[in-house]
């Protein structure tokens, strides 16, 4: 269903989560994902602030790769509730963040 392992997307969740003591690790992190990892993330956020109901989920990702004109990095991290949109955006595609958290920690 979506194209990135849950535990990447809780990992940046909990570094969104650490604010200005994360953001160089966060930056890197993203910026580490593959191409198809970051437009993911982008539509995940996107579907969970609402932008995206979860059944335009391929809508989203199609836009999320078609307008990737500044790096994801900065994207996401100027998007204000990423931690909030990115677990809105899993539980709305059905993935439990809960016990994806557990593992991570």
């Amino acid at each position: 269903m979506i194209d990135i392992d849950p535990q990447k997307v809780v990992h940046i969740i909990f570094q969104a989560r650490e604010g200005a003591m994360a953001e160089a690790e966060l930056e890197a992190f993203i910026e580490g994902l593959n191409e198809d990892e970051k437009a993911t993330v982008v539509a995940l956020a996107w579907v969970g602030r609402g932008a995206f109901e979860p059944e335009e989920y391929d809508e989203a990702l199609a836009t999320a790769r078609a307008e990737a004109t500044t790096p994801t990095a900065s994207y996401l991290m100027g998007m204000p509730h990423l931690a909030e949109n990115l677990e809105s955006g899993m539980e709305a595609m059905g993935i439990d963040v809960t016990d994806e958290e557990e593992d991570f920690l």
